[in-house]
C-alpha cells in the first residue's frame, strides 16, 4: 500500500533515520515500500524524552526509523516500559503499555508510535506540560 505525504515548502520529514528537507515549494511524495517515514513534528530528540512517556516514544521512534538496529533498542524500552508501569494503575493505560509491549515484540513499530502517544497525552493530563512548566522555572 503506497503512503502520500504531502509537504509544506521547508518542512523535514525523516525517511528511515534520513533527514530531508523539501523545497521551496509545496510538494506530495508517494513511498511505494515498507519505509520508516516521520515528519519533523512527530520526532523527539533525545534531549526532549524527559518524562516517562517520552522516553519510551523516543525508543519506539528509534526502532521505526531504523528497523535493523531495532533488537538493540529493545532493552532501553524495556527498561522505561518497566518504569512506567511500576507508577501507573490505570487499567486502560496499562492496556495501552501493554499494547505497545506487543507492537514492540512483533515489530510493528508505528504501532508501538501510536501508542506511545496515546501514553504521552495521558502523562500530560496526569502530569501537565513539564516542558513548558521548566522552560517556566529556567526564567525565574
Amino acid at each position: 500500500m503506497a503512503f502520500k505525504l504531502s509537504l509544506d515548502p521547508g518542512e523535514k520529514f525523516a525517511v528511515n533515520g534520513a533527514v530531508i528537507v523539501n523545497g521551496d515549494q509545496h510538494a506530495v511524495l508517494t513511498v511505494d515500500n515498507q519505509a520508516g517515514v516521520l515528519r519533523d513534528s512527530d520526532v523527539i530528540r533525545e534531549d526532549e524524552a524527559r518524562t516517562p512517556a517520552t522516553r519510551l516514544y523516543f525508543v519506539c521512534m528509534l526502532s521505526y526509523l531504523d528497523a535493523d538496529a531495532a533488537d538493540s533498542h529493545y532493552p532501553r524500552f524495556s527498561e522505561h516500559m518497566d518504569a512506567f508501569m511500576d507508577v501507573v494503575e490505570n487499567p486502560r493505560v496499562r492496556l495501552i503499555c501493554a499494547q505497545v509491549s506487543l507492537a514492540m515484540m512483533n515489530r510493528e513499530y508505528y504501532r508501538a508510535l501510536t501508542g506511545c502517544r496515546e501514553l504521552i497525552a495521558y502523562e500530560t493530563l496526569i502530569l501537565g506540560d513539564i516542558d513548558a512548566e521548566l522552560r517556566l522555572q529556567s526564567r525565574a
